[in-house]
């Protein structure tokens, strides 16, 4: 249980774990496990990243799909209209064979795009705020104490 605990990481370890399971919560497909893979690749904390992904898993993929769909769009000079309206398009009125005929650039290529930012920047925005708060928290002393060195 030691590798949860919050209390015995840096600052930037708790907070760089929380923004990666937010950015692995965003992202459709991907979640606690993914979060925990990253966690544990980049030597974060856990229990900030698992944390992250559970509160950001599946319901924020779905309130974002308009804005990723939009950045996505904008970034690869696409009127984020027909995009919108083309995967709407596919969702509603899904068949196998419709998968091979879908135009990868057009429809599913910026909405991944568009995922792959919003979700990074939400990763960084609370990151750093979850810094902020952690170092002005330890600074004076409350709940966290310094971690001591070996």
């Amino acid at each position: 249980m030691k590798y949860l605990a919050l209390k015995n990481d840096t600052p930037q370890k708790i907070s760089l774990g929380l923004g990666l399971g937010v950015f692995s919560g965003i992202l459709p497909g991907t979640g606690p496990i993914f979060a925990l893979f990253l966690a544990f690749v980049l030597r974060v904390n856990r229990a900030s990243a698992l944390l992250g992904s559970l509160l950001t898993n599946t319901w924020l993929s779905i309130v974002t799909i308009l804005l990723a769909t939009k950045v996505g769009a904008r970034l690869m000079h696409l009127d984020w209209q027909d995009v919108y309206q083309s995967w709407a398009f596919f969702l509603k009125n899904f068949k196998l064979v419709d998968l091979f005929k879908l135009s990868l650039l057009k429809i599913l290529l910026p909405v991944i795009v568009g995922y792959f930012v919003v979700a990074f920047g939400l990763g960084l925005a609370v990151y750093l705020v979850t810094l902020i708060i952690l170092v002005g928290i330890r600074s004076k002393g409350k709940f966290l104490p310094p971690r001591s060195t070996p």
